[in-house]
């Protein structure tokens, strides 16, 4: 991790759930239309087991635009 706390390349991609440090497999792509436009996207990340559960919380919400697998490279797209 870089001294501003960013994710440096060689840091691993780790889920977003509380608690978890598995490998990120998906990102789960979103955002709240009443803080942010149209075209903005925030993502979490999360492990084969965590996917669901980060997913259904925010479609529940109305926030989830898109489900993507985690490329292999470290840079997060959109």
């Amino acid at each position: 991790m870089s001294p501003d706390g960013s994710p440096t390349p060689a840091d691993p991609l780790v889920c977003s759930a509380r608690g978890c440090r598995a490998p990120a497999a998906w990102q789960l792509r979103w955002n709240n239309p009443r803080l942010h436009d149209a075209a903005r996207r925030k993502t979490w990340l999360a492990c084969a087991e965590h996917r669901n559960t980060l997913g259904d919380f925010l479609t529940a919400r109305g926030f989830l635009r898109e489900v993507a697998p985690v490329t292999a490279s470290h840079t997060l797209e959109g």
